[in-house]
């Protein structure tokens, strides 16, 4: 070692010549992970409370004059009963078989069944070509009945869009 890099060790200058040694770098090095920290905390705040008000968590009932308190009233669904349709079923056998299907359609409120009750041909055209390609074995127990009001459901939503259906009820299935 020469005696100059000796006097700027024992001086205490860093490779930098900044006099300190690695000090001035410790504390930018705190400073920036503080703030990073406390992005974080606050992201994870913020992302809490969203999720929070998301799931309803600051929906609480409403606290009265008198010390009591009212829970807002449920909103209920509204329903629309469609016409009856019967279909053929596919199928090899040699005696024909028949589908009778009664269904209402459960909306969440009148303007979104005003939005629909325009396109409903569309709807029975939808079902009654998806009806016409099931056989009597697609439609055995529960699993295929829930499989038929699934399928159904996801086709009038397809065809009543940008409006929604919430479900599909049976009021009458009957297989002949």
């Amino acid at each position: 070692m020469s005696e100059e890099t000796e006097n700027e060790d024992v001086a205490g200058e860093g490779p930098d010549g900044d006099g300190e040694e690695g000090e001035g770098k410790k504390k930018r090095f705190t400073k920036k992970k503080l703030i990073m920290i406390l992005a974080g905390v606050f992201l994870l705040a913020g992302a809490g409370s969203g999720g929070a008000w998301f799931m309803g968590y600051f929906d609480g009932p409403v606290q009265m004059a008198d010390g009591e308190v009212e829970a807002a009233p449920p909103v209920p669904p509204v329903f629309h009963d469609m016409s009856e349709m019967t279909v053929n079923l596919a199928g090899s056998e040699g005696r024909a078989q028949f589908l009778r299907l009664e269904i209402s359609l459960e909306v969440v409120d009148r303007e979104t069944l005003d939005l629909i009750k325009p396109v409903l041909p569309r709807v029975v055209d939808t079902f009654q070509t998806y009806l016409r390609e099931l056989r009597k074995s697609d439609l055995e127990g529960s699993a295929g009945i829930y499989r038929l009001k699934e399928e159904l459901l996801r086709r009038i939503n397809l065809a009543v869009y940008p409006a929604s259906v919430d479900d599909v009820l049976f009021r009458q299935l009957l297989i002949q």
